[in-house]
């Protein structure tokens, strides 16, 4: 395993940490059973990944707080997260102490090493600063949890409005933000400022239903070349991808996209799900392997840095229009 210093947290991490919700929930949401969950963390434990990533609302903070059992405290670092999102834009100082101390609970722990803000809207943002970050700061100060982090929504947010002012305000130890082969835009938009700022920086949205569903991609590409934003030839092509695999390149469309963010600079921990303890190999070891090709991450900056907002859909929903452009 690969580690690196989060930001100004001062903590080593691992550049692969585990994804405790998402789509697959550790299994759970797939009919597993909690002891199959507990092994799928008790497995990423073996294999060096010591970052560990829920939220309150993914109901998997009892399982994580039962699997970490097995290691040593000190050793793991929990990130979790509090109720906020459109459907809750105000959410209340008092809610937010009482999530707190929920999740505590829940983790059967002393002490979370990252609390975040879940999902915060642009245009909920000052709420975040103002009226919860000072109250969160203080129950910081009694030792609840450790450093403070803020998540975008990555769909509604396409131009990072949110990161992008927590990363300067000072507040905020650490940002979690979406960015894949053909979402880019944080590459100028978010990095610069977390590396300027010392904020740590946690992906998601890495692999989406268009690196993992071949269909999905090939009508996301019809799309994008209906609206004008890549080559005709894409469009028909079964499949657009394929550049990327050779040999000395990706083994498959996920294996690409988790080295091509890996790799960018600016970026701390890689998240993933997984219902796999399979998968979970599988998605660590496409984490641990060095760059793509300079050529093939020419190309992906060339055929995909201006688009935003491509791919990033839950898979229970319908399929996205073609995202949109900007200029070059």
């Amino acid at each position: 395993m690969d580690y690196v210093t989060l930001g100004r947290t001062g903590m080593r991490v691992s550049v692969a940490g585990l994804g405790c919700g998402g789509f697959s929930q550790l299994g759970l949401a797939q009919g597993k059973s909690e002891a199959d969950a507990v092994a799928i963390v008790r497995q990423a434990l073996e294999l060096g990944v010591n970052f560990f990533d829920t939220a309150a609302s993914y109901r998997t903070e009892e399982v994580l707080g039962k699997a970490i059992k097995s290691a040593r405290r000190e050793d793991v670092v929990i990130a979790t997260k509090a109720p906020f999102s459109f459907s809750n834009p105000r959410s209340a100082p008092e809610g937010v102490v009482a999530s707190l101390d929920e999740s505590l609970r829940r983790l059967d722990t002393e002490y979370i090493d990252i609390y975040q803000l879940h999902g915060v809207p642009p245009e909920a943002y000052g709420h975040a600063l103002n009226d919860l970050a000072p109250v969160l700061l203080r129950e910081r100060d009694k030792g609840k949890f450790r450093h403070l982090g803020i998540t975008e929504t990555a769909p509604h947010d396409l131009e990072h409005h949110t990161v992008r002012r927590a990363a300067q305000d000072g507040v905020w130890d650490v940002v979690m933000v979406g960015f894949h082969m053909m979402h880019q835009n944080a590459r100028h938009r978010v990095f610069p400022l977390t590396r300027a700022n010392r904020v740590g920086t946690l992906l998601m949205f890495v692999v989406r239903n268009i690196f993992s569903q071949p269909e999905r991609l090939r009508a996301t590409m019809r799309d994008l070349v209906a609206a004008g934003s890549v080559p005709d030839r894409l469009g028909g092509s079964p499949d657009p991808l394929a550049f990327m695999i050779h040999e000395g390149g990706a083994s498959t469309i996920p294996d690409a996209a988790y080295r091509f963010v890996r790799h960018e600079p600016g970026v701390d921990v890689v998240l993933f799900g997984t219902g796999s303890r399979e998968h979970l190999r599988t998605n660590i070891a496409s984490i641990l392997k060095p760059p793509l090709p300079e050529e093939d991450r020419r190309q992906l900056a060339a055929l995909f840095g201006h688009l935003v907002g491509v791919g990033l859909d839950a898979p229970h929903l319908s399929r996205r229009s073609a995202g949109r452009s900007r200029s070059r």
